[in-house]
């Protein structure tokens, strides 16, 4: 595997690219504070703090694709919201996972298919955010590393590490979540100034996971998170940008301009957020953490998906009840040049296993997210229409 020599971002920070030939994760991302969950999961105050470690080797990448997207032609990504497929030792599913993802399989299928892994996949390192014994209102998720399988079952081929369960077993469980999915031939975004650039049809596509968490982009660093995607733009014909943004829970659904916070956190600004990457570069903005689904908006031509909301609880992980049973798989077109060509969203929930579930007949998903984006972007709401489709607003 040949790396390249790290670019230089803000403040002189190296700038690191995952390439279709190359992943290199930097040490220095690997440090920093986890956070006690409290209440549905979530975080609150700093426990412990770890130092850097080096990176695990990388494995061998895919073979490059053989077809290209003509000049004026689009590629096609997929992208969910929070995916937890269970927590070892005692929640994990029936049939050790197999099969987890039957039920969206089809819906999945795109060029690139990307989700929220939202938990470690690793052995009992010995180190849990919650202590031991474990506090009270604290959940720490792990899966074994084995389970990367049945991403790739699925058909995931990138998966967004920026969120506040990747060190839930602390940084050796984020190494081992790492390695297991570079094993597993899956490419990865989250981690400090991380560029994961792949190609799609001949399209380079540069995919950057932002959160407030330590390690990861700070969504609540403006000027760090516009150089990155800046630097972003400069390799690729497309940049997207993952982001686990925002405050949660059922009531949630309405995205509202300033600071969203959270158990004394700042979830940061969503719509300042979105809008300062798009300004900098960025094609499609991703967003997930508040549990819940939220409307979509198009800025300077460019689609904002505020939340995509719950995608899979395997071992009862996730809260099903009510609004937060759904999510769905987004789908997105855009040309080389990055112009939006098309979207469509698809409904799906989380059935009393909390496996992932097509909701083709109701579409309870995207019923909701029809009404939150006509209830909150006003002008700028994505147009959604009753099949699922997304365009500009008219």
């Amino acid at each position: 595997m040949n790396a390249q020599p790290p670019r230089r971002g803000l403040f002189g920070r190296p700038i690191l690219t995952v390439t279709i030939a190359a992943a290199v994760l930097a040490s220095a991302a690997l440090g920093g504070v986890a956070l006690a969950d409290r209440g549905s999961g979530e975080v609150a105050a700093p426990v412990w703090k770890v130092p850097p470690s080096s990176a695990p080797a990388s494995a061998p990448a895919k073979a490059p694709d053989t077809e290209s997207a003509a000049v004026g032609e689009s590629i096609t990504f997929s992208a969910t919201g929070d995916i937890i497929m269970g927590s070892a030792p005692n929640k994990l599913p029936a049939g050790d996972g197999e099969g987890f993802f039957d039920s969206v399989k089809e819906a999945l299928k795109s060029d690139l298919v990307m989700g929220n892994l939202e938990q470690p996949l690793t052995d009992d390192t010995g180190t849990s955010k919650c202590g031991t014994p474990p506090s009270d209102n604290c959940y720490a998720f792990r899966s074994p590393p084995a389970y990367a399988e049945h991403l790739v079952d699925a058909g995931f081929e990138l998966m967004n590490t920026a969120n506040n369960h990747s060190k839930d077993f602390g940084t050796q469980g984020y190494r081992n979540t790492v390695a297991a999915l570079e094993k597993a031939g899956l490419k990865h975004t989250g981690a400090q100034d991380q560029i994961t650039v792949t190609e799609v049809k001949g399209v380079r596509v540069a995919v950057v996971g932002f959160s407030p968490y330590a390690g990861a982009n700070n969504l609540n660093d403006l000027d760090a998170a516009r150089a990155v995607i800046k630097e972003a733009a400069g390799q690729a014909d497309v940049v997207v940008v993952q982001v686990h943004m925002g405050a949660e829970g059922s009531d949630k659904g309405h995205v509202k301009p300033g600071n969203e916070i959270f158990f004394h956190e700042n979830r940061g600004d969503p719509i300042k957020f979105s809008h300062a990457v798009i300004d900098a570069g960025a094609d499609v903005v991703v967003g997930h953490g508040p549990h819940v689904l939220r409307g979509m908006e198009f800025y300077k031509g460019k689609l904002i998906a505020y939340s995509l909301g719950n995608f899979a609880g395997g071992g009862r992980t996730l809260n099903s009840g009510g609004v937060l049973k759904y999510g769905g798989v987004l789908h997105v077109s855009l040309t080389r040049e990055g112009e939006f060509a098309g979207g469509r969203f698809l409904s799906t929930f989380m059935n009393s296993a909390g496996k992932p579930v097509r909701d083709s007949e109701n579409e309870r998903g995207l019923a909701r997210v029809r009404d939150l984006t006509a209830a909150d972007f006003g002008d700028t709401a994505a147009t959604i229409g009753e099949d699922g489709s997304i365009a500009p607003p008219s």
